[in-house]
């Protein structure tokens, strides 16, 4: 399994290439045999958070139980051309895909409806959260659930953020999705119970909302467990 351990001791060095501040490249798993892409899947398993970007050439992500050390797998036309390990708070590529939606996503076409009250104010709030944010700023977040919000301010908000490409699941938190909008730097963030009914929904102006993230703490725990796992993978 020399190649299984090659990966994994290169993953450890990402993790903490990261942790000392450096923005380490992915590790290129297509090389493996399929013995040691068992190895690499039983070591890494599976964690609390997964993301998509849907279409034809897509992207699936699935967080390790490590946080922060990442399974992506690159789709064209519905095959795996490119399989990697990535280190950090998110893939990359998740933040590109929203940039691209934020560009390119097309302008809303409903008209505003009869009962809209609050939503055209949240709008103007959300533009200019938007437009003001810089790498490093805290999050603006907007909670829906506690507004008085109308059934035409939820479907004048729907139609004007609209939902891009990219979703992402989490379990660490309760069920929580996370979606991209028509706004740059802006995210659907919805909460729900396990009956799967929503208990929060917000917005946010963030690079990414935390709740998908893997925090510094996390990843230099993550490095300490890896480290531990694979002295023990290189024993065996």
């Amino acid at each position: 399994h020399g190649g299984a351990v090659a990966a994994l001791r290169a993953a450890l060095a990402a993790l903490r290439e990261r942790g000392a501040g450096g923005d380490p490249a992915p590790v290129d798993l297509a090389h493996l045999t399929d013995a040691d892409r068992a190895l690499v899947n039983q070591v890494l398993g599976e964690g609390e958070v997964a993301a998509q970007v849907t279409g034809p050439n897509g992207v699936q992500a699935q967080e390790s139980v490590f946080a922060g050390v990442w399974r992506v797998l690159y789709l064209e036309d519905g095959h795996v051309v490119r399989d990697t390990l990535e280190v950090g708070p998110v893939p990359a590529v998740l933040l590109q895909a929203a940039q691209v939606d934020a560009a390119t996503m097309p302008s809303p076409v409903l008209a505003r409806p009869a009962d809209t009250m609050n939503a055209p104010s949240l709008m103007e709030e959300l533009v200019d959260q938007s437009r003001r944010w810089q790498p490093g700023a805290p999050p603006h977040v907007v909670n829906l659930t506690l507004l008085p919000l109308t059934p035409g301010d939820s479907l004048y908000l729907d139609s004007q953020l609209g939902a891009g490409r990219v979703l992402i699941l989490s379990r660490g938190y309760g069920n929580c999705r996370v979606v991209d909008t028509r706004l740059p730097h802006t995210w659907r963030v919805t909460y729900f119970n396990s009956q799967d009914l929503i208990i929060l929904d917000t917005l946010e102006v963030a690079a990414v909302p935390e709740v998908a993230c893997a925090a510094p703490e996390d990843l230099a725990d993550s490095a300490e467990r890896l480290a531990e796992v694979l002295a023990w993978v290189e024993r065996a």
